[in-house]
């Protein structure tokens, strides 16, 4: 630890608070979308397919930043639940296509509706530049997070 540092200060770090704050939002936002029949893990995959151009899978997991095996599970529920399909590739008969059905086209406007509102409800008293001052400051933070880990991802070449 470094002069002026204590266990206890680390509750009070930016990591940490930012960390309560995802997992209050991810509360917020699991509650409300629920009853729609959606999930907030979800989310990426519904923004990633909601303009009804299918995807790959491989596609899907690297713009929701998770790993292949975990996108695999989560558009198995999603197909079982009935909110994507899958048809197979015309370019590779390996692989499938994926869309959003009519179901989940339909309630993705309620989705969106009620995850503006609990932002909205969340930053209750910011101001207008404060609330656009946060998502600057969390824009940078997410890039200088994700400048680091790859940095310190070890190299594949041998």
């Amino acid at each position: 630890m470094q002069a002026g540092e204590s266990m206890s200060g680390v509750l009070s770090t930016p990591g940490h608070l930012i960390s309560l704050a995802a997992r209050g939002f991810a509360r917020l936002s699991e509650a409300r979308l629920k009853p729609l029949g959606f999930g907030v893990g979800q989310l990426p995959v519904l923004v990633a397919l909601q303009d009804g151009q299918a995807a790959s899978q491989r596609d899907l997991a690297r713009f929701a930043r998770i790993e292949q095996p975990s996108m695999a599970q989560m558009l198995a529920r999603m197909e079982r639940d009935g909110l994507i399909c899958r048809m197979p590739d015309p370019a590779d008969g390996r692989s499938s296509r994926i869309s959003l059905t009519e179901t989940a086209r339909t309630r993705l406007p309620d989705a969106c509706a009620v995850l503006f509102q609990g932002n909205r409800d969340a930053l209750n008293g910011f101001t207008d530049e404060e609330a656009t001052q946060l998502v600057v400051l969390l824009t940078r933070l997410i890039a200088n997070l994700d400048r680091v880990a790859s940095a310190e991802e070890p190299s594949h070449s041998s």
